[in-house]
């Protein structure tokens, strides 16, 4: 597996245990529709949260977050819409960012981005 493969992987991870710490419930991982893909799909308090993670190992080239652009959230938006149709969702929905840059191979920061967007 490529090196930012690897990095991409073990960033989901940390996303993964940071929201279940933080009380959210996960209920589905690298969730897949058509050519769009949601890395985590969780919930809290009814609310439907639809998660992209994005790992770096430096902010040399910009943070993590402005990575997102136009295009990924469209994505985003084509698959949460099948998702939410899909499960009959009638609440709230919303879609975050989380940041993680790695410092070296042991020691992070994570920054969490509710409401990061809101598709047109």
């Amino acid at each position: 597996m490529a090196v930012h493969n690897e990095l991409g992987k073990r960033g989901e991870e940390i996303a993964r245990e940071y929201l279940e710490q933080a009380g959210y419930r996960i209920l589905n991982v690298n969730w897949k529709y058509a050519r769009a893909e949601v890395d985590v799909i969780a919930e809290q308090e009814g609310k439907l949260i639809f998660v992209e993670v994005k790992t770096r190992t430096s902010t040399d080239y910009g943070h993590p977050e402005e990575f997102v652009d136009r295009k990924k959230e469209k994505q985003l938006e084509f698959a949460s819409a099948a998702y939410i149709e899909m499960k009959n969702h009638q609440g709230e929905v919303r879609f975050d960012i989380i940041a993680i840059v790695f410092e070296n191979k042991d020691l992070y920061k994570i920054n969490h981005i509710e409401d990061a967007f809101w598709p047109s």
